[in-house]
């Protein structure tokens, strides 16, 4: 594993568990409820700019999740096309996948705020919580990585091509 590929899952991990503390206040303040029957513009200057300071934390959060999302397929997209292992390609796949269930989870807390919302909406954060915690944790786990497996098999065949002294 790279690094650089290490800091970005763990940077990225750390967004999504902010992402989510963020969600919590958004939802525990109701500031979704600000959008009411104007969503997805909400309310202020035009339905673009923060009228109060619960539209600004829905409007943030917004801006959070969006920028996470990013980091999210930046993850999936470097995992995929590097030289990882399949279940860290997994891993931020299944991430990548529940992504546009979350967001569509995220506008339904809105439209329907209610418990049954705010739960599946949670399940689905903790779901891609889990998923990049999973991966970040697996790029630290050096028993299986490629260019081990790679390096221990050459020495293998190195040692079996040498010359017994016999």
């Amino acid at each position: 594993m790279t690094d650089r590929f290490r800091r970005l899952l763990t940077v990225t991990t750390a967004m999504t568990f902010g992402l989510i503390l963020l969600g919590v206040y958004t939802g525990a303040i109701g500031a979704g409820l600000t959008c009411g029957a104007r969503w997805p513009l909400c309310d202020g200057w035009m339905g673009l700019f923060p009228a109060n300071w619960a539209s600004f934390v829905e409007w943030f959060h917004r801006l959070v999740a969006m920028i996470t999302g990013f980091a999210i397929l930046g993850s999936t997209l470097a995992a995929w096309r590097g030289d990882y292992t399949s279940r860290i390609k997994y891993a931020t796949g299944v991430a990548t996948v529940v992504l546009p269930v979350q967001i569509l989870l995220g506008a339904n807390t809105i439209i329907n705020f209610g418990a049954t919302a705010q739960v599946l909406h949670h399940a689905a954060a903790l779901t891609i919580l889990t998923a990049m915690v999973a991966a970040t944790a697996w790029t630290f786990d050096t028993t299986d990585s490629p260019t081990e497996t790679t390096s221990a098999s050459e020495s293998t065949a190195e040692t079996d091509a040498s010359p017994s002294s016999d």
